[in-house]
């Protein structure tokens, strides 16, 4: 059994806040569309909870200081960190399955699901009278959240997996 958070373990995630970060910043000019989420559920299905929160958490704020923090934060956080409970408790069991479909199908709804928390909490900071309305305006850009993750999970999932499975060899 291996140290949890030994110098090899703290460099991989460090590595993946990165290529979470920049993913997120270079796709920054098409709305809602970046590798972020698709990482994340990568990373949370190869590696653990842990893992996925510490990522999200970390590569959230930091590209947030470059775009922006806000109380929209908060509500991005609570957003991944669900969906990355969701993704160990629920999907991780029938990650050995190789149903990759059906991974793909996920990264499309987690956009969507991501979409729908933050506009509950936007809905209550921003004290609007509606929230079925409000959701609608923004629902093409969960969609668009939603196609991204699919394309970004088929895209990096076959890269991903047999680094992370390196990985957990050596370690």
């Amino acid at each position: 059994m291996r140290k949890r958070f030994d110098a090899k373990h703290i460099a991989l995630l460090a590595i993946l806040t990165a290529l979470a970060y920049v993913g997120r910043i270079v796709f920054q000019f098409l709305p809602n569309v970046q590798p972020m989420t698709a990482i994340i559920i990568i990373l949370t299905l190869n590696m653990g909870l842990i893992d996925g929160l510490i990522v999200a958490s970390l590569s959230l704020f930091l590209s947030n200081i470059f775009l922006g923090l806000g109380p929209w934060t908060f509500a991005q956080l609570i957003s991944f960190a669900t969906i990355v409970l969701l993704t160990s408790l629920v999907m991780k069991p029938l990650y050995l399955k190789k149903t990759k479909p059906l991974f793909v199908l996920f990264a499309f709804f987690s956009g969507i699901f991501y979409g729908f928390i933050i506009s509950l909490f936007s809905y209550k900071i921003y004290g609007l009278t509606n929230f079925w309305i409000y959701y609608a305006y923004g629902l093409w850009f969960d969609l668009a959240h939603g196609f991204g993750n699919a394309a970004f999970y088929f895209i990096l999932e076959p890269i991903l997996r047999p680094l992370f499975n390196r990985f957990k060899e050596k370690s």
